[in-house]
């Protein structure tokens, strides 16, 4: 009789194995919306019914100021505006929040 070490198991786990590994690199592909917040306004409802085109709606930050960049509004950078050599507006990271994890976990 064979001992019970010698009998070759099923290959399942590593099956398993390769099959998880296989949905954790697809889901690099997932596509994610990233919302870069530059600031706030707070207007009453007469303020809101009078904005025309060309109104200016005065923001609480400054032009300089680090913007944040959230998922899902869960903060994972901080960042400065800057305009990219196509001539769009991006950010420019300057720092990683300790939760960025989290925000796509």
């Amino acid at each position: 009789m064979a001992n019970p070490e010698e009998i070759q198991q099923p290959d399942t786990d590593r099956r398993e194995t390769t099959t998880a590994n296989k949905y954790r690199r697809s889901i690099f592909n997932v596509p994610v919306t990233v919302t870069v917040s530059i600031g706030q306004a707070r207007l009453s409802v007469s303020e809101i019914l009078e904005l025309r085109p060309e109104s200016v709606v005065p923001l609480t930050s400054r032009i300089d100021d680090p913007v944040n960049i959230t998922i899902e509004n869960k903060l994972i950078a901080r960042g400065e505006l800057v305009e990219t050599e196509d001539g769009s507006l991006g950010v420019k990271i300057t720092e990683i929040s300790e939760q960025a994890g989290d925000a796509i976990a």
